[in-house]
């Protein structure tokens, strides 16, 4: 599998408020899918999981910050929210919902290469409300 290399998302300047983030690329990582067994339960965020809507987990990142995923091999992509934590596959980045996986073409693939590109971080006082919950 092609996809077996990851490159972590890192950040200049540990110490940046999460509304000044910097937008980074990480390639050369894999995504996978998750949702007809999970669907309508809890995520980690403490939202309902709604396999059909743009969302996606990630190990590290913040609960509601939008990401870029784009399917190297497709050139396709899709902006998710962060609402879950995982993967739990060690050589995969990110989990995306089904419907978020369906726009990327990982229905047909299955685990893809993918990059990613962060768009836009929560705002302090959403992030206060998601810690508060977890």
């Amino acid at each position: 599998l092609i996809c077996r290399f990851h490159q972590p998302l890192e950040y200049t300047g540990a110490t940046a408020p999460l509304e000044v983030m910097p937008r980074k690329v990480c390639t050369s990582s894999c995504a996978s899918w998750y949702g007809p067994g999970l669907h309508g339960k809890r995520t980690a965020s403490g939202q309902v999981f709604d396999m059909n809507a743009m969302t996606a987990a990630h190990r590290s990142l913040p609960f509601g910050t939008r990401v870029r995923v784009t399917n190297l091999w497709s050139q396709q992509s899709v902006v998710v929210t962060i609402n879950d934590r995982g993967p739990f596959a060690r050589a995969r980045v990110i989990d995306m919902s089904a419907g978020a996986a369906r726009q990327l073409g990982l229905m047909r693939t299955g685990p893809a290469p993918v990059s990613l590109q962060v768009q836009s971080s929560p705002s302090s006082r959403t992030s206060s409300k998601v810690l508060k919950r977890a």
